[in-house]
């Protein structure tokens, strides 16, 4: 975060008053600090400010030895915190988390927490979820009382726990992905955020849950379709949750997205939300109108409340789709989403193969640099990795480095296939970094692709596809428009058939067997990479 330097020196008061346990340094390199003798030495130093704490150390850079303030600029800042998270885990310590602030023209200051132990990985209870559902249908709302444990006041007001912007808080519309986590402890209990505004308060659900649940919150308004396949499709998610409200029930866009989850293969359970807006007789009504949904397109529905938890979450497949009675206001349907998602399993990730992660989203870190987020594919990647990224727009890849790690505000030296992460870059700036970028290993040969080979089914065209269509390709992270040209010269509504694919302006990481979902005005279709022309 930012701030001014009269709260700076606020910080640094209270910092001088904590003790034995603060150190102020104006800055650390690699070729002083960790050279033969004075690492141990500084190490042990460390170590000792760890204990005095009771666990816990601050280290303020950027100072003098009084606690003046200096500022170091942003190249030697980020030198300073690599080199005391070595010190640290030298020390059986970790960085837990940096506060940074502006010294105005002397550059940077910075508060970095040491806590006593080895940093934590990724656990490996996660699994995501991903919301879909018409705007209005309160799946923000669902979420957010579930992550806080909040009753909402029946006009969002827990939609506002979510990671969204402040524009769209006022205007109670969500524009873009959001994200929110929660979890489980070993006895099975709800871990949940006090306050979601906080940072640390998610970071803290992260370090004490045994099993974590994170949602990737889509985009319910007509207009950002786009976002919400980037959503369903970009991200590595284990499930679907498709909210649907009881006083306005299945619309349009209920269809398409419903359409979109199965395209894709993923397991969904349908919510029944609002139920305590509406009359039992409606909540029927409408439990059957999605019934009726969910048969034409040959899947199996399963009353939560007829059935049980337990039948759903042994049942819940790519057939069969459980439905669940919901209200974030009256509470029911709550402890049903709980006992599901604690006993749901993640599905099958490869975190056997090589690391593999497409970027969604890219954002600057003062002190720290480029960050690059999104879902991990496969493998797995740890602080200090090197990685190639790209392609960039002339097809080449970047060589890079892992700085740090973070998963929902908590800092970890590894994570896993199926993690929701930010990944600090060594190597490059944020401007270069996009969405739809990939990061793999340093020792893979990548190749830019500009064409592949699809088998491609048209879900809904108002004529034919012939040569030169120009739909926008949904794959991965990507969202770029494409020149289609179908073997047999045209492709009709509902007809499968084989296309050549081409991106119009640059070239991307692309491989066989990736799925994608094409789409143009109300032009709609699915389909899989068959071969690569690089």
């Amino acid at each position: 975060m930012s701030a001014d330097r009269a709260a700076l020196q606020q910080a640094l008061k209270r910092g001088e008053q904590d003790g034995g346990h603060i150190e102020f340094k104006e800055r650390l390199t690699r070729d002083l600090h960790l050279s033969d003798g004075r690492m141990e030495s500084l190490a042990a130093q460390l170590r000792h400010r760890v204990l005095s704490g009771d666990g816990e150390a601050t280290y303020v850079v950027g100072v003098t030895d009084d606690g003046g303030i200096a500022g170091i600029a942003p190249d030697e800042f980020s030198e300073t915190m690599d080199v005391l998270s070595l010190l640290a885990e030298e020390a059986g310590a970790h960085i837990e988390n940096v506060d940074t602030w502006s010294a105005g023209d002397d550059g940077l200051v910075g508060m970095a927490t040491i806590r006593e132990g080895p940093m934590l990985s990724a656990d490996n209870g996660h699994i995501v979820i991903g919301t879909a559902g018409h705007v209005d249908h309160g799946k923000s709302t669902l979420v957010g009382s579930l992550v806080t444990g909040e009753a909402d006041d029946g006009d969002g007001f827990t939609r506002g726990f979510l990671d969204v912007q402040p524009h769209e808080v006022e205007r109670g519309l969500s524009a873009d992905l959001s994200y929110a986590v929660y979890g489980f402890d070993e006895t099975g209990d709800p871990v949940r955020m006090d306050n979601p505004h906080r940072k640390a308060d998610r970071a803290r659900v992260v370090e004490e849950a045994s099993r974590l649940v994170s949602f990737v919150d889509t985009v319910g308004h007509e207009p950002w379709l786009r976002t919400t396949i980037r959503g369903l499709v970009g991200q590595k998610i284990d499930y679907g949750l498709l909210a649907v409200a009881a006083d306005d029930g299945p619309t349009k866009t209920t269809r398409e997205h419903l359409g979109i989850l199965l395209a894709t293969d993923l397991p969904t359970v349908v919510t029944v939300t609002k139920v305590d807006a509406v009359s039992p007789e409606r909540v029927v009504e409408v439990e059957k109108e999605i019934e009726t949904l969910l048969r034409d397109v040959d899947k199996t529905p399963l009353r939560v409340e007829r059935y049980g938890v337990e039948t759903a979450a042994a049942e819940l497949s790519e057939t069969v789709v459980p439905i669940i009675r919901t209200s974030a206001v009256r509470g029911d349907g709550m402890a049903d989403l709980d006992r599901l998602f604690e006993t749901l399993p993640k599905r099958a990730t490869d975190e056997h193969s090589a690391f593999q992660m497409y970027i969604d989203r890219t954002y600057n870190v003062t002190g720290v640099g480029a960050v690059a987020s999104g879902t991990i594919n496969a493998g797995s990647v740890s602080a200090g990795d090197e990685l190639l990224l790209g392609p960039m727009p002339d097809g080449s890849f970047r060589e890079v480095e892992v700085r740090s790690i973070e998963m929902h505000y908590h800092r970890v030296d590894e994570a896993k296939a199926g993690r929701i992460v930010g990944i600090a870059l060594k190597g490059v700036a944020e401007r270069e970094v996009q969405r739809g970028m990939v990061l793999l290993p340093r020792a893979a040969d990548p190749e830019p692709v500009r064409t592949f080979e699809a088998e491609v089914m048209v879900l809904n065209h108002p004529t034919r596809i012939t040569d030169g269509y120009e739909p926008v390709v949904h794959l991965e992270t990507l969202s770029e428009t494409a020149v289609f040209s179908p073997e047999d010269g045209k492709l009709l509504p509902g007809d499968t058939g084989t296309a050549t694919v081409e991106f119009k302006f640059r070239p991307y990481f692309v491989e066989e067997g990736q799925r994608f979902v094409f789409r143009e005005g109300s032009s709609k279709g699915v389909g899989t990479v068959t071969a690569v022309d690089c």
